[in-house]
């Protein structure tokens, strides 16, 4: 059984990053957060090492002795998982985790697969490489929308300073999310000696609730004593403007896809996922709803 003790977080100081490391950290995995910078926000007994993504030899030095990379890397910066892959085959590293947090990519269809099309190509070459070098597996974790970060950035559909809501459709469609820290012990119990041989080359979906925007907005007013000021918006709207941003080559559509993949009434893509999640498996707890609105409130 390959036991899995050193792994290396790449792109560790952005959204995602830091609560993998933490959660990798609380587990005792010995691990190495890799920045372009000088600095992470991060102390011992966490290695920090500067390395130039673009570099073979760069990323092999850091690989070297590595059980495991993990790749929560933004979609900017996507196009460099490939040289990556390739650094962590030469190096022997057993197990990679690519960029799939997130909506489940292989049902990403139209506008929406257009923009993560680079998450998509990584997972055919993750396929394909897996296939060529037995020693050397990949586990895909999706996570739908990000819960907590979402009241943070608007992604949800609720301004939490000025205390507003804009609701799709009818805002009565369940939909999947998962706090930050929950995504982390995803990545942990993947690598965990219970786990890691039965999640080898397979794609996961993990969900820590399952709720509706009218809910959330319930919950919002209740916990604040206040009333939001709600606008109604139609995802056949959000579904045109989508499209005219990209055909202008503007990729945020991609929030403007996002609500169409998640609120739009009948879409039913919680119900068709639910069947799938791996929570069960990986020993995952469940998310409370009003327990994470109060912590992002600070209530």
């Amino acid at each position: 059984m390959s036991v899995i003790k050193n792994v290396v977080v790449i792109a560790s100081t952005g959204n995602l990053g830091p609560p993998i490391v933490r959660a990798l950290v609380a587990a005792n995995f010995n691990v190495t957060a890799l920045t372009r910078g000088s600095s992470a926000p991060f102390s011992s007994p966490v290695q920090v090492h500067k390395v130039d993504y673009e570099s073979a030899s760069s990323l092999a030095e850091v690989f070297k002795g590595q059980d495991a990379v993990v790749s929560p890397i933004a979609t900017g910066g996507l196009g460099i998982q490939k040289k990556i892959i390739d650094a962590a085959v030469q190096a022997g590293v057993k197990r990679f985790i690519p960029s799939e947090f997130g909506i489940d990519t292989r049902n990403a269809e139209g506008g929406l697969g257009k923009i993560l099309s680079a998450k998509q190509e990584t997972r055919e070459y993750l396929d394909k490489v897996s296939k060529e070098n037995p020693g050397f597996t990949w586990t895909g974790i999706s996570t739908s929308l990000f819960f907590d970060w979402g009241f943070k950035w608007g992604s949800l559909g609720f301004s939490l300073p000025n205390k507003t809501a804009t609701i799709f459709d009818s805002g009565n469609e369940p939909f999947h999310a998962t706090n930050l820290d929950t995504i982390g012990e995803a990545v942990t119990s993947v690598l965990s000696p219970a786990h890691f041989a039965a999640t080898a080359n397979r794609y996961l979906l993990i969900s820590g609730v399952t709720t509706t925007q009218n809910a959330i907005l319930s919950i919002l007013e209740e916990a604040t004593g206040e009333k939001f000021k709600v606008s109604h918006v139609s995802t056949e709207d959000s579904l045109k403007t989508a499209d005219e941003k990209l055909a202008k080559g503007d990729f945020s559509a991609f929030g403007d896809y996002l609500k169409v993949r998640l609120f739009k009434d009948g879409k039913g893509a919680a119900r068709t996922a639910t069947a799938e999640l791996a929570n069960k498996e990986l020993g995952l707890r469940e998310d409370d709803v009003r327990e994470t609105v109060r912590r992002v409130l600070k209530v």
